[in-house]
């Protein structure tokens, strides 16, 4: 009989799946790697897709902001994906093929805003490296990457209610973002003043949502979102992030607004 060599460790012999293992950790602090960083979303849909008319006095902004606050920029897909995963759907892609082929379109994105912020010296960086941040940061950088989070074809597999949508999309990667550097808030940057009860662009008389937590709102299960459910679903989870701010990104000084403090938009409590 061969013995088995452990090397001595406090989790020697454990599975790590044992629930009391798991409350044993839970409150064990975390190194903020970044804790003064704010990542903000643009998103491809409700902002890139619109042009210049609405892109270019975002990127002053962005811009103007960076001489003062550290700002990650993440940025979404839009058109482009819908369009990709319209002809994948179609085609019978399996959820991970989606995600490899979406992620390159919120890539281009990324370059695009990289090379408009040149003039506050926009570094275009890749998920993988993330680390790399406080270095570019010290140096003035400001770093500009694409939202998709790097599941690609290990992406999870899709609820069956959605067809085979990747579930991990831009939105919840900015948010991984920030939760992993420790950051100081996550914005996102749409279309639309926040949250509302329902869909603002087609009902007139929709309400927006100033605040609410996401246990609440995945409790709602409402018909349409501005933003990804699996957001909400992580959120739950949330060491270091306690909310995300949603943003009207097509209203000059909403997201410098978000920045300094001010309870603009919705505001959504990662409880």
């Amino acid at each position: 009989m061969h013995e088995r060599h452990d090397i001595p460790n406090k989790l020697q012999g454990e599975t790590l799946v044992r629930k009391q293992l798991f409350e044993k950790y839970k409150d064990r602090p975390l190194v903020r790697i970044l804790p003064e960083l704010n990542v903000v979303k643009i998103g491809g849909h409700g902002i890139i897709d619109y042009g210049h008319d609405v892109v270019l006095p975002l990127v002053d902004e962005l811009g103007t902001l960076s001489e003062h606050h550290q700002m990650l920029i993440i940025t979404g897909g839009g058109v482009r994906v819908r369009h990709m995963m319209d002809i994948g759907l179609d085609l019978g892609m399996p959820t991970g093929v989606l995600a490899e082929l979406t992620s390159k379109i919120s890539e281009q994105n990324a370059l695009m805003m990289a090379t408009l912020l040149s003039p506050w010296k926009a570094k275009r960086i890749h998920t993988t490296d993330l680390l790399e941040l406080p270095t570019l940061l010290a140096m003035g950088a400001l770093p500009v990457t694409h939202g998709t989070p790097p599941y690609g074809l290990y992406e999870h597999p899709s609820e069956r209610s959605n067809g085979g949508i990747p579930p991990h999309r831009t939105d919840t990667g900015a948010f991984l973002a920030a939760e992993v550097l420790g950051a100081k808030r996550c914005i996102l940057a749409k279309n639309v003043d926040g949250l509302y009860d329902k869909h603002p662009l087609k009902y007139p008389d929709a309400e927006l949502i100033p605040e609410i937590t996401a246990s609440e709102l995945i409790e709602m299960d409402m018909e349409d979102l501005v933003l990804e459910r699996k957001l909400l679903e992580i959120m739950l989870e949330s060491r270091n992030i306690p909310c995300v701010q949603i943003v009207n990104g097509h209203k000059k000084g909403m997201i410098t607004r978000a920045i300094i403090g001010e309870n603009v938009g919705t505001i959504i409590w990662a409880r």
